[in-house]
């Protein structure tokens, strides 16, 4: 490695922190750009059949439905993130399959963000999501959550082939 390189490194390194706990958004957004990430989308579903999408718009998908979901932190379980990202997302508890339902590989046009893994699990709510948040329009703020009996046709593009789970 050229010395410029292994400096740019070591300073960046020096002021990262715990990785454990997440990176800064520059770091974050540096890092989506030269190697994949690893994330898991949790498919939780109720005793109708119905699917737990929250609402999401920003800047590298744009406004649609999503299965709640995360990106792996550093030395964090599949199954540490899915915990997470329940609390975070939705302010419920989960219990998920030990196994993914399904591993999907897939790259966009942009450098930022363009290229996940995504592991797809099934999970069961042990506790009801944030009554707060939940959606009252067809197009509401970021973070809300709603039911959906069938795939909305607004579900982010993203995760179209999570569409025949729904």
């Amino acid at each position: 490695m050229d010395d410029t390189v292994r400096r740019c490194i070591e300073t960046i390194e020096a002021g990262l922190g715990d990785p454990r706990r997440g990176l800064s958004a520059d770091v974050f957004r540096f890092v989506s750009r030269i190697t994949p990430l690893v994330n898991v989308d949790l498919l939780i579903q109720d005793d109708r059949s119905r699917t737990l999408l929250t609402w999401r718009d920003d800047e590298f998908y744009g406004p649609g439905w999503h299965v709640p979901g995360g990106i792996i932190r550093y030395k964090e379980s599949a199954a540490d993130r899915i915990h997470a990202c329940a609390r975070e997302e939705l302010g419920a508890d989960v219990a998920s399959d030990g196994a993914p339902l399904l591993v999907l590989e897939s790259t966009r046009e942009q450098d930022t963000r363009g290229h996940h893994i995504s592991l797809l699990f099934r999970c069961r709510l042990l506790s009801p999501p944030d009554g707060a948040r939940r959606a009252a329009s067809d197009r509401p703020p970021s973070g809300q959550w709603r039911w959906h009996d069938r795939c909305p046709p607004d579900l982010l593009e993203a995760q179209r082939p999570y569409a025949p789970f729904f």
